[in-house]
């Protein structure tokens, strides 16, 4: 048997092809955990996206990983920066993630919080925290996979953390719809 190169018919007419739409329906029945990247800018200026795409890589070097849109603003200077924090958000932080989800608006402006020994920002009342220095960026498609190796972790909080589901918060509704909003799959985390 040898392989052949065959020509699809038009996507959109195929039910199981993988457009866009159907990539959010499908893997948004996957539940994740929702994290707020934050670093720096020029003259040390606080940056940060919300970003769902986050997990252990290695515990030997200890290495984590998270990806981010090629079209984002703050992502292209947390790289340059080479150091970041990954704020795990606590059920409950709607807020703070709709601030961080979104291109518009000002993501720190009436936002306590502080500064970590390796100088990125630390966002109050999230459930852990991991500091890292940019390890390795491969380009995938319209996002980067950034590998970054572990500096320090900051203890657990109590609570449960923040999900994203179906589009939305929270795994209570199995029905859950497609969130428009802010911090929704159309606006471009990262």
């Amino acid at each position: 048997m040898t392989a052949q190169s065959v020509t699809p018919p038009e996507t959109e007419a195929i039910p199981w092809a993988p457009t866009p739409a159907r990539m959010r329906q499908t893997l948004g029945a996957f539940a994740t955990g929702v994290t707020v990247i934050t670093g720096t800018g020029p003259g040390g200026a606080p940056v940060g996206f919300a970003c769902q795409s986050f997990a252990s890589v290695s515990l030997d070097p200890p290495l984590v990983l998270f990806c981010a849109d090629h079209r984002g603003r703050a992502w292209p200077l947390i790289r340059e920066s080479g150091r970041f924090t990954v704020n795990v958000l606590a059920d409950g932080q709607s807020d703070v993630c709709a601030r961080f989800g979104s291109s518009r608006g000002r993501k720190y402006e009436g936002l306590e919080w502080e500064v970590s020994r390796w100088g990125t920002p630390s966002l109050p009342g999230a459930l852990t925290r991991v500091h890292a220095e940019v390890h390795d960026v491969r380009a995938a498609g319209d996002h980067d996979v950034v590998i970054g190796r572990v500096l320090g972790l900051d203890p657990v909080g109590e609570g449960l953390p923040m999900l994203f589901f179906r589009g939305g918060f929270g795994v209570d509704d199995p029905t859950t719809a497609e969130v428009t909003g802010p911090w929704g799959w159309g606006d471009r985390w990262g």
